[in-house]
This record gives structure tokens, sequence and C-alpha cells, in this order.
């Protein structure tokens, strides 16, 4: 039986829910009524500039490289092949293929990129860099032919610079400088400017992702994610002070942000709760992760490994770390997270900045049912099949007419007796 040592949930009510709900849908609807002129009343609402143009310029993305320092250009780049590289390797796991399944039945599949899809990148408390490439470049190695991008502006009104600098690099041509939910209501439904795409995907904030929620039907949305989630699983071998730090790398996102410890061993628990206070003290962001902390961090004691793993899969992290003696051994034990980082010299922030795989992931045991943003997003796996011998038509008809009648319904019925009518008297 697990103990927890801390362990303190805040809890949504039903109407803060339905607050967000209502406020969401109001700007949802006044972007389909007024389209431009309801970005802008938001823009100057919610972000606090007028907005004179809300595309922003190739030149004007073209130039956003010259005001990096160059060692953010360099791991900006490197991020893109690396995200571009998992992707690839990713994609070529999904083939078409073709094949006779019963004699004179073939069936098959294609794999086909959305033709559209719209990313949301999120700039608000933290710019962060790369969550851009995260949905932009798995777009791109799917072959998609129109990538959209709406991120919100800074305090200056416009993108982050290095937000800018990676959506030139990666061959963006539709960037637009707007965000919330009145950003997910444009790529869905269009505007005068901003034509409807497909799919959107990209994480948010609450209202983005009520917004993804509602617009759902109207586009094709990846999966809603909520706040930033990290649990360590840890033996006795665990660094208090390592464990700490990735716990506060996750908690600085955000007050809501969620950090775990789940343990074997009681000590380590104990002096992890003492390194992540003082560390802590010591921290810039302390104003945001230690509000995360005392609301949603977690250190709990279990008997052993199997119960740390059974612990874990029930909560289903974002994040998972393991910090054992053999990590392997405990990653057979798992079936729920967005992605896993093995031993403790694999950082879960090397994935959210550089590594290669993607850091947009599901929370809130989302992990129960999906994986996190992915290439196979933007791909559809579309089937077919053809009859090419007679006999089998004849087959199937038969057994399609039994069925049909006994369901009643004639129509389908009718559908294969005269095909048993043509291909018997031939």
């Amino acid at each position: 039986m697990a103990i927890r040592l801390l362990k303190k949930e805040k809890a949504v009510s039903d109407q803060d829910a339905k607050t967000l709900r209502n406020t969401v849908g109001a700007i949802i609807e006044q972007v389909r009524k007024k389209g431009d002129a309801a970005l802008r009343e938001y823009a100057k609402k919610f972000d606090g500039y007028e907005l004179p143009d809300v595309r922003v310029s190739p030149e004007e993305a073209g130039r956003a490289g010259d005001l990096l320092p160059p060692k953010v250009r360099e791991e900006l780049d490197f991020a893109m092949k690396q995200v571009a590289a998992f992707a690839e390797a990713q994609k070529s796991c999904l083939v078409p293929f073709e094949k006779e399944l019963y004699p004179g039945m073939k069936m098959g599949h294609r794999v086909l990129p959305v033709e559209s899809c719209g990313c949301y990148v999120p700039a608000g408390r933290y710019p962060c860099l790369t969550a851009a490439v995260m949905s932009v470049m798995p777009a791109k190695v799917a072959g998609v032919s129109r990538i959209v991008v709406c991120s919100s502006p800074g305090r200056e009104g416009k993108i982050n610079t290095g937000i800018l600098y990676t959506l030139h690099r990666m061959g963006v041509e539709e960037i637009y400088c707007l965000g919330g939910a009145q950003a997910i209501a444009a790529l869905a439904y269009g505007t005068e400017t901003i034509r409807p795409v497909n799919l959107v995907v990209g994480p948010g904030n609450r209202y983005v992702m009520e917004a993804k929620k509602q617009v759902f039907g109207a586009c094709g949305i990846d999966f809603l994610a909520g706040p930033s989630e990290v649990m360590v699983l840890a033996d006795d071998t665990g660094s208090p002070e390592i464990i700490a730090a990735d716990l506060l790398a996750q908690l600085e996102h955000d007050p809501n942000a969620r950090g775990s410890l789940v343990t074997t061993s009681e000590s380590l628990a104990r002096r992890t709760i003492g390194a992540v206070e003082a560390q802590l003290a010591d921290l810039g962001t302390a104003d945001v992760a230690g509000l995360s902390w005392k609301a949603g961090g977690e250190v709990a004691v279990c008997d052993s490994i199997e119960e740390c793993a059974a612990y874990a899969d029930e909560y289903a992290p974002e994040h998972l770390e393991i910090h054992t003696r053999n990590p392997r051994e405990v990653m057979a034990l798992l079936h729920n997270y967005g992605s896993l980082f093995l031993g403790e010299q694999t950082a879960e922030v090397f994935a959210d900045k550089i590594s290669g795989t993607n850091h947009s992931l599901p929370t809130g045991a989302a992990a129960k049912y999906t994986g996190g943003l992915w290439v196979g997003n933007y791909l559809k796996i579309i089937t077919h099949q053809e009859s090419i011998d007679r006999r089998t038509t004849l087959m199937l008809a038969r057994y399609a007419e039994v069925q049909a009648e006994y369901e009643t319904m004639e129509a389908h019925r009718k559908a294969a007796t005269i095909r048993i009518k043509r291909y018997s008297a031939e």
C-alpha cells in the first residue's frame, strides 16, 4: 500500500468549468460571426495591443535569425534536425499495403497526409522556442501541403523572435500573430484573412484546450492536454537533488502543474522533499514552481518496485522518469505514460527542448488511451478493397444478403441480391 507523504490537488469546480465553457463558446461564436473584426477586438482586450495585420510577413520572419544569438540559432537548428529525424523514423513504420486476404478479394490501405493543419504555438508565461518545432516538423515530414501557425504576441505585440526564426527555417508561409481561444476558432472556422484547416494541433492554456474541445467536428484535433505533469519512479539509488531539480523543471511551467515522486525508499522520499524546498529558496521561478509544489506536489512510498509501477500506471503521467538500478526492467512493467525517460542521465528537459521525441503529450491520465503528438496525427489511414473473382463476389453477396435480411435492412439485402442474380446467371 502506498504511503502518501505529500499530496495536495486543486479540484476544478463545476461552476468554474461551466464559466470556462461559456466564455470560450462566446469567443468562438463572435469569431464565426465577425471574423477579423472579432480577432482585432480580442487582441486588444486580452493581449493589450492593436492588430494592424494579423499575418506576419515573410520579410519579418526572415529577419528573425539576425536578432538571435548564434548559440540559440545553433540549438534550434539541432532541435529541428532531431525532431525531423525522429518523425521520419516513425513515419517509416506506417506503410501502405494491398493483399489478397481471401482468394479473389484484395484489400489494403493508403497512408495520406491531411491537406491542411493549424499549429498553435503558445508563448504566454514563457516563450517555449521548440513548441513550434514539435508541431510543425512532424507535419512537414507527413507531407501536409498547407501548414498554418498561430502564436500569441509577447509584451511587444509580436511573435517571439526565437519562435519566428524556427517557423521561417521550417518554411512556414502562413504565420499569424494570434493567440487564445480566438486563434483556435479562426483556424477551425476561418475568417476573411485565415482559411480554415482540417486539423488543429498544439498545446495551450485551459482556454485553448476548451476551444479545441468545442471546435472538434468542424476540424480534427490532436488531443486535449492540461497543465504539465512529471512523475519520478525511484528506488534507494535515486539522487534527491536530481529528482528535486527534475520535479521543479516541470512545476515552473504553470501554477497548476503537477510533480510526483513514487519510491520504495522513505528516506529518499523525505530527503527529496527537503531538496525541493531547498532548491525553491534559490529558484528564480519559485513564485510559480512553489505554488505548483504546494498545490499539486506528491510523494508516495510503496513496498516494492512492482507496486510503484502499478501506482504510476494508474496515475498515467505525461512524463515519467525511471531512477532505479535497472530502468529497462521497470519499463517492462509500465503501460501508461506520455513519454518515458530511462535512468537519471536522461533528463526530461532534454525532450522538452532538443532531443527529438515530441513534448506535446497527454495529461490528466489521458495516457491510458493515447500517446503524444506524432507524425501519425497528420496522416490518414484510408482503406480500399476490390473483388477480382466473381465466385468471391457471389460468396460475399450471399453472406451479406443473409445478414441484411435478418437485420431487416431491405435496401442492403437488395444490393447483395442484385449481384447474386447477375453473376449467378453469368
